[in-house]
């Protein structure tokens, strides 16, 4: 179970790649990544999960919980890249509604 990630900073700009499985074990280090991240005035995080394979509840808690910081600290949250099933899952908890999702990368094919 592992997880790797990828994050690049221009000014206010940071993009995440995220690869691997989040899960209970995995979830802790994502977090760890993206909160300092999101805590900064007027970013805008784009969080690439097209390298995801699978995605459990506490993903979904930690996605819910940097959507949050970033809207409290008036940035912009996108997820892009999301497989079929990682996009059901966003669907069926209705974050879909409230989170900006896209399964297509900007400016690329998928």
């Amino acid at each position: 179970m592992n997880i790797s990630i990828d994050v690049k900073e221009n000014e206010k700009l940071v993009e995440v790649k995220v690869s691997g499985e989040i899960d209970a074990y995995t979830a802790p280090k994502l977090r760890e990544n993206l909160f300092p991240l999101a805590e900064k005035e007027g970013v805008q995080m784009v969080v690439n999960l097209s390298d995801v394979s699978y995605m459990d509840s506490t993903g979904l808690g930690v996605f819910v919980g940097v959507f949050k910081n970033v809207r409290a600290n008036n940035g912009e949250f996108k997820i892009i890249g999301l497989s079929d099933r990682l996009k059901r899952l966003f669907e069926i908890t209705g974050l879909a509604d409230i989170i900006d999702i896209n399964t297509q990368i900007e400016g690329g094919v998928q």
